[in-house]
């Protein structure tokens, strides 16, 4: 678990105010890597008792413009947000129950993709998403293969 001082140090760093609810989204969002906005409300919610929505979404988008949290956004995908930030990592999502998982550069440093042609931008930083089925989904989708393929076969 990482404590309190240490969230408290990292906004001070990125010279942001220390409040309640900035350490406790920060540790929601530790805590729920991926976690959508919903899902990190109901975690401070849990933490610091009543604090309003629009509390949380203005603390998220802070400690995004801080680059203390990254946003992600997953087509078909509510928002998600994370405390992996500055590697430049990718993602993977399954297609059936929207887990995420981190997928680390495939090669070297970040931007870890060049542009074939980069139009005159400075590009600094490359997203990809790999799209699949999760352990759990291949095997129910598997079991419910056999399942049918069993009764087709009676």
């Amino acid at each position: 678990m990482i404590s309190n001082q240490h969230y408290e140090d990292k906004l001070r760093a990125a010279s942001l105010r220390v409040t309640r609810p900035r350490v406790a989204v920060l540790d929601a969002v530790s805590a729920h890597p991926h976690a959508d906005a919903d899902s990190i409300i109901g975690a401070v919610r849990a933490e610091l008792g009543s604090v309003s929505k629009q509390a949380v979404y203005d603390v998220l988008a802070a400690l995004v413009d801080a680059n203390l949290v990254r946003r992600i956004e997953p087509a078909g995908s509510a928002t998600r947000y994370e405390s992996r930030v500055g590697d430049n990592h990718h993602h993977v999502v399954c297609r059936s129950c929207g887990d995420i998982a981190d997928v680390d550069c495939a090669i070297g440093e970040a931007p870890c993709l060049h542009a074939s042609n980069s139009h005159g931008f400075s590009i600094d930083e490359a997203e990809v998403i790999y799209w699949g089925s999760c352990p759990d989904c291949t095997a129910k989708r598997l079991l419910n293969q056999d399942l049918t393929t069993a009764r087709s076969d009676k």
